[in-house]
């Protein structure tokens, strides 16, 4: 079998996927996708929003501030910060050196939550309930989602660890853990039963895009890891269906974190073990050809950042010689190429938890 060559599978996958991205070369990712209203702006026009978020494309307060410029048809831009070698001229900009940060018409805001609440003065339309006594509740309900409460009980639950970091807990501990943070789901169930319609405040508002991205997390981490389910739980009809209908929503779809890639953050960087072995692979944004040469087309773009980073993270580098390289270079790409096309993993669609992700 002939094995055609990067540009060929290029033009082969670019003709059959509506997604457009971005080269940036030298920086992790290489390739990111152009936010859907960035062709809002005329030439020359400067872009509202510029957004400092994390290259991997997991952090659920990032994920936050995406959600309410894709709701809002927002322009805005993207600056990626490894936050595992931050620049230093992040540092010295944003005092915490976390993300997110954002230029909101050139003010510098951080903390997720501020950066929201700056859109929603600067942008309409307003994501907040125009109703008095409703916006009122759901100021409170952001004020109680930034509290301790849930979200820390979930993800205690989930990193079975005690506050001082340790992860020596015992079968009690974690059922106490888990009786706390289902007590924390039952009190959300009153919360979404309170007002008609599938989200908090009846009508989508900000605060379920506080809450989307960690419950998102949450609910695709404790299969994996606790062998618990929130999906399909008949405990938790509402907030059930309130999951089901984020998943309706265009501007979550376009922004949303897999649940695959969700849980394999959780192994490879955090080293979290997993509870289960086997899991079926998120296909939720893989029912069509078009995600296959979606990705097929981003890797061929971009083919030689990935086999870069193949080596550097496989071991590759360590196991053999420098005379040797060329000829493993050749290999990988020449596998890389084999894969591109295929889409081998994807229709495999299952495989080992314990084993992914390692660093070897």
């Amino acid at each position: 079998m002939t094995i055609p060559s990067w540009e060929t599978l290029f033009e082969i996958a670019k003709a059959n996927t509506n997604a457009k991205w971005m080269r940036s070369d030298g920086q992790s990712p290489a390739t990111a996708p152009i936010p859907n209203n960035l062709s809002k702006i005329a030439p020359g026009q400067e872009v509202p929003v510029l957004l400092y978020k994390d290259t991997n494309s997991w952090c659920p307060y990032c994920e936050r501030v995406m959600f309410a410029l894709e709701e809002k048809e927002i322009p805005y831009q993207v600056e990626f910060i490894d936050l595992g070698s931050k620049p230093q001229w992040y540092l010295d900009l944003v005092p915490t050196g976390l993300v997110p940060a954002a230029k909101v018409k050139g003010e510098l805001i951080y903390e997720s939550k501020d950066i929201l609440l700056a859109l929603e003065d600067k942008f309409l339309p307003s994501l907040l309930p125009s109703e008095s006594t409703l916006n009122e509740a759901a100021q409170k309900a952001l004020a109680d989602c930034e509290s301790p409460g849930l979200i820390q009980a979930g993800y205690r639950f989930i990193w079975g660890r005690n506050d001082d970091g340790s992860s020596d807990t015992s079968q009690e501990e974690l059922l106490s853990w888990q009786t706390e943070f289902e007590a924390k789901l039952e009190a959300l169930e009153e919360l979404l039963a309170k007002y008609p319609g599938d989200y908090f405040m009846g009508e989508f508002s900000l605060v379920d895009i506080m809450y989307a991205p960690h419950l998102n997390r949450i609910a695709a981490n404790l299969p994996v890891y606790r062998g618990y389910q929130i999906r399909g739980n008949e405990r938790f009809p509402n907030l059930n269906r309130w999951l089901e209908a984020l998943e309706e929503r265009p501007a979550y779809a376009r922004i949303k974190s897999d649940s695959t890639t969700n849980n394999l953050v959780l192994r490879r960087i955090f080293g979290l073990q997993p509870a289960i072995n086997q899991l079926t692979l998120a296909t939720e944004n893989l029912t069509t050809n078009s995600y296959e040469m979606e990705a097929a087309a981003k890797l061929s773009d971009n083919h030689q950042a990935v086999i870069g980073d193949i080596f550097q993270n496989s071991g590759l580098e360590v196991i053999i010689s420098e005379s040797e390289r060329d000829l493993a270079s050749s290999a990988v790409d020449l596998h890389l190429r084999w894969l591109a096309p295929v889409s081998h993993c994807w229709k495999q669609k299952t495989f080992s938890w314990r084993q992914s992700g390692r660093k070897r």
